[in-house]
Parts: C-alpha cells; sequence; structure tokens
C-alpha cells in the first residue's frame, strides 16, 4: 500500500511565472516531509500527483536548462 498524505489543510502555491493565471497552471503544496504534491490548478479537487523530493527536484533542474 502507497502512503496518500492528508492534503485536505495544504497550503498550495503557484509559480510565480504563472502571470496570474487563474485556472491554469500547476500547483504545488509543501509541508509534507519527502513528498512534493502537484496538482492543476484547473482541477483541484482531482487527485494530485506526488514525486519524492528527489524526483521533483531533478525535474525541476532540467527544465532550468
Amino acid at each position: 500500500m502507497k502512503y496518500t498524505p492528508d492534503l485536505s489543510t495544504a497550503a498550495w502555491r503557484k509559480s510565480s511565472y504563472s502571470d496570474g493565471g487563474a485556472n491554469n497552471c500547476v500547483e504545488v503544496a509543501h509541508g509534507c516531509p519527502d513528498l512534493v504534491p502537484v496538482r492543476d490548478s484547473k482541477t483541484p479537487a482531482a487527485r494530485p500527483l506526488v514525486f519524492s523530493v528527489l524526483s521533483w527536484s531533478a525535474f525541476v533542474e532540467g527544465v532550468k536548462r
């Protein structure tokens, strides 16, 4: 069984590069040890994708390059 964090009180944030977009952004929640929950702002009630910190960091570094 995989661990699913309780995200009912998560504080989601949008990238500063989202240009103030209301519903067309990727949002990330912080505060989950060793995990990075990610969701689509168009469907906030949908189950988020959850990545390890290592995987998320590698993704972000790849995007930066």
